[in-house]
């Protein structure tokens, strides 16, 4: 399951720094709708690996790379948004996004991100490029730093490492 972690408790630990003096990066990871149930939806399209063993390999990356992760899924619209425009005060650094059906239906979700001003990435397990004709339209592609898709659970590996390089260099 997903964490419950307050993004206040990134806000009040603002000046942790990491070995070599490089800031910690603080990284909010959203996942969308159906996504708690991988490891048994359709794995021949989805993977095996359940959202908490990708959690947990990602939180450890994560604090090897110096970025503090916090981790989320909802099955609600409004949740994910609401947890967006938290991060905007919450001195998140970066979001990472696995909207989910969301993509392809949520002109709100893409609203709040733009609106926030966070710079994120959009992550699928499955190619949705090579998918049914109503998935290949993504509402957040066209204000997400990158797009992220078909590449299974290591796609999140890969949003990570793509959020660490944009913030190093800002």
């Amino acid at each position: 399951m997903a964490s419950n972690i307050n993004l206040d408790t990134f806000a009040a630990d603002r000046s942790i720094m990491t070995a070599n003096n490089d800031k910690k990066f603080r990284v909010l990871l959203l996942n969308g709708p159906n996504l708690n149930l991988l490891g048994t939806r359709e794995p021949e399209i989805y993977g095996s690996d359940t959202l908490d063993k990708i959690e947990h390999r990602l939180r450890e990356h994560a604090e090897s790379m110096g970025i503090t992760l916090d981790c989320r899924q909802s099955n609600a619209e409004h949740q994910l948004i609401d947890w967006v425009h938290e991060a905007r005060t919450s001195h998140v650094d970066y979001i990472i996004i696995n909207p989910g059906a969301y993509t392809h239906t949520s002109i709100a979700l893409r609203d709040a991100l733009a609106g926030v001003a966070i710079p994120f990435t959009e992550i699928h397990l499955s190619n949705i490029h090579a998918r049914e004709e109503f998935r290949q339209h993504s509402f957040l592609a066209d204000v997400a730093v990158g797009v992220i898709c078909g590449f299974g659970a290591q796609g999140y590996d890969f949003a990570l490492q793509a959020a660490k390089h944009f913030l190093s260099k800002q």
